[in-house]
């Protein structure tokens, strides 16, 4: 069958629908959610079929209007929307995530299938309301507020027949609209039901980005989690109450909701003073005292629980809040409490490691640090030493393979007047004795050379050193934390490190893990973001994009690269909000988990050519300003101005 003829039946179909479903064509089926849709779009907006609508893009700012807005549940979403599309790229899906007036403030997908996926609007920026491009998923989700699947001809326009959509509602703790979630596909097999898999996977992910907002949103409220089974209730968390101290109702998640529907109960939607506050005693046969009592009430910290209305059996566990505002008193212990405990929020390795710091700071051994470069290591032996007793006496530092050979000697040990030539009239303390009833740090001791790593031996044997020139040993209270990415046992084999040295230094082992396996990365991006603000004296915030970019890159220079990238968006930010266009362009994220982006097609670089030209145009040729209506970052557009060989007019004649 034709293209025209097929268009035309598709046309046909919806007229009939909308005007009269009893009409419509002998053996035609359709399901009720889609058939309400095409008469609002005829009878309410005015649509017509046969004259399908192009895609609709917001600009710009518009956009970033509806980012700000969206800005908690983009971050809190960013972890389900990648492992979803981790499971569904390799079978053509792009992902959308609306707002609740079905723009796209976040999307992921193939990049070489970007110019389809800009045609057909399946993109960032796009608006997918009901009232302008018809039956689709998205906009008839959020008018029905139901999950929905959009397969071919169930849309509207027939500018979308060849897609399939499948989009779930998100809602707030008090059921209201929040977001939609959604994924497309340009090509699908013809039957509908070859989409039910997807509509169940997009409900899980929807249902757990839903569950993520409601415990980021009542994270300072007890929370009240409860399920059929004993077994499941700390995993599954189906049902979800936040409780105020009293033991009422505060909100409640989509299936908890549900449930105090069916036992008769309905939080309202905007709590108000006047509103009668329903209590957890009016959903189960307890008192107050019995749900905040839970966590002492048995071994497994789980308690049963018996619904009024059908006696029915759950299982629930309390959420305790988290840390309430320190009392002054509190706040100033809060202030004086271990350096250690500022290197690390909640990450496994790094508190078990911290705790066997705290454990060895004060002991009179010195310590052997082990990790990638960047990963801090300089910062661990600083808040060893200050966190020890000898932190009243210097920390001093030597990187050792930052250092010329020729120097470390005399800059370790210093000298006597006279020594050799260029030498100090009054001769030198070395690094080692400036250090003396304190830390000496050595960082990259794998790099020392040999020669002086016996020197370095008899200093710790003997706790003396020798200047150079100098004929009597000076003593010297010292404790050495040396550091190395490298493995100083290898060394060893090589011939390349003392074997005796090694174990001088071995009185005790810290690694540090690299940043790309650490769960506290948020509150290192945090805590190193806050402090190059503060340096600045420019109050600045980082917005949910780029947060999500920040956490989603590998981090390969670790902590350091984590340093200068941010210390870069700060720097050539034009505002104080930090945004993913902001941030260095090795750490934007890559939507593509099978292969790298290739370059265009030579049409459609034309295409893309004419488009970059004529943003720049509009932006009267800054750069900064066409970056961001383009939706990419400054170091980007300058790549492919020059690719396309793009020359500003004030450039062209240099």
């Amino acid at each position: 069958m034709s293209t025209i003829s097929t268009s035309s039946l598709h046309i046909d179909t919806v007229l009939s629908y909308a005007a009269d479903a009893a009409a419509a064509q002998p053996g035609a089926s359709r399901e009720a959610i889609i058939t309400r849709s095409w008469k609002r779009c005829i009878q309410d907006y005015g649509l017509d079929p046969a004259k399908p609508a192009p895609p609709r893009y917001v600009p710009r700012q518009v956009l970033r209007e509806h980012q700000d807005q969206a800005d908690e549940l983009i971050n809190v979403a960013r972890a389900g929307v990648e492992q979803l599309y981790r499971h569904i790229a390799e079978l053509g899906y792009v992902i959308l995530l609306t707002d609740n007036r079905g723009i796209t403030v976040q999307f992921l997908g193939d990049p070489l299938d970007e110019a389809a996926h800009r045609k057909t609007g399946l993109y960032l920026g796009a608006d997918w309301s009901e009232d302008h491009a018809g039956t689709c998923a998205v906009g008839t989700c959020i008018k029905e507020q139901q999950p929905l699947t959009c397969h071919h001809h169930d849309h509207f326009s027939a500018h979308h027949t060849a897609l399939t959509c499948t989009a779930v509602p998100i809602f707030n703790p008090h059921g209201q609209l929040l977001a939609v979630l959604d994924i497309s596909a340009l090509n699908s097999p013809p039957s509908k039901d070859s989409q039910q898999f997807a509509l169940q996977l997009v409900k899980q992910y929807a249902r757990m980005i839903e569950d993520a907002y409601f415990l980021r949103r009542y994270r300072d409220s007890h929370i009240l989690c409860f399920d059929r089974s004993r077994e499941f209730v700390l995993i599954n968390r189906q049902y979800l109450l936040a409780l105020a101290g009293d033991g009422s109702l505060l909100a409640a998640n989509t299936a908890a909701r549900s449930l105090l529907a069916d036992c008769g109960l309905q939080l309202p939607e905007r709590p108000s003073a006047l509103a009668r506050r329903i209590g957890v005693q009016d959903l189960f046969d307890c008192v107050p005292d019995d749900i905040f009592s839970i966590p002492l009430a048995s071994p497994d910290q789980v308690r049963a629980f018996r619904t009024h209305r059908q006696n029915a059996l759950f299982f629930a566990a309390l959420m305790e809040p988290s840390r309430a505002p320190l009392a002054p008193q509190a706040q100033k212990t809060e202030q004086q409490r271990c350096p250690l405990d500022e290197l690390a929020d909640d990450d496994p390795a790094m508190r078990k490691m911290l705790a066997r710091a705290k454990r060895l700071c004060s002991e009179p051994l010195n310590v052997l640090l082990n990790g990638e470069t960047g990963t801090g290591k300089e910062r661990l032996a600083r808040a060893l030493h200050d966190s020890s007793n000898r932190r009243k006496a210097p920390f001093v530092a030597i990187n050792c393979a930052a250092m010329p050979e020729s120097l470390i000697e005399s800059e370790l040990f210093g000298y006597q007047p006279g020594t050799f030539t260029g030498a100090r009239s009054k001769g030198m303390r070395g690094l080692i004795q400036q250090a003396d009833g304190g830390t000496l740090f050595l960082d990259e001791i794998g790099d020392m050379p040999l020669h002086l790593q016996t020197r370095l031996l008899r200093v710790l044997a003997e706790q003396e050193v020798m200047p150079l020139g100098g004929e009597k040993p000076i003593k010297v209270d010292i404790r050495v934390v040396a550091a190395s990415h490298r493995e100083l046992r290898q060394l060893i084999e090589a011939g390349q490190f003392r074997e005796d040295l090694y174990y001088r230094l071995n009185g005790a082992i810290l690694r540090l893990p690299p940043l790309r396996e650490r769960a506290d990365k948020a509150y290192l991006i945090e805590r190193i973001f806050k402090a190059l603000s503060d340096q600045r004296q420019r109050p600045a915030r980082i917005r949910g994009d780029a947060m999500s970019a920040l956490l989603g890159y590998a981090w390969p220079g670790n902590i350091r690269e984590l340093r200068n990238a941010l210390q870069y968006a700060l720097a050539t930010a034009e505002t104080d909000e930090i945004t993913v266009n902001d941030l260095p362009e090795e750490c934007l994220p890559s939507v593509n988990p099978r292969q790298p982006a290739r370059p265009a097609p030579p049409q459609e670089q034309t295409s893309h050519a004419r488009e970059l030209e004529e943003s720049l145009r509009r932006q009267r040729w800054n750069v900064s300003a066409a970056a961001r209506e383009l939706g990419m970052s400054r170091p980007t557009l300058y790549r492919w101005m020059k690719l396309y060989g793009i020359v500003p007019p004030n450039a062209q004649d240099l």
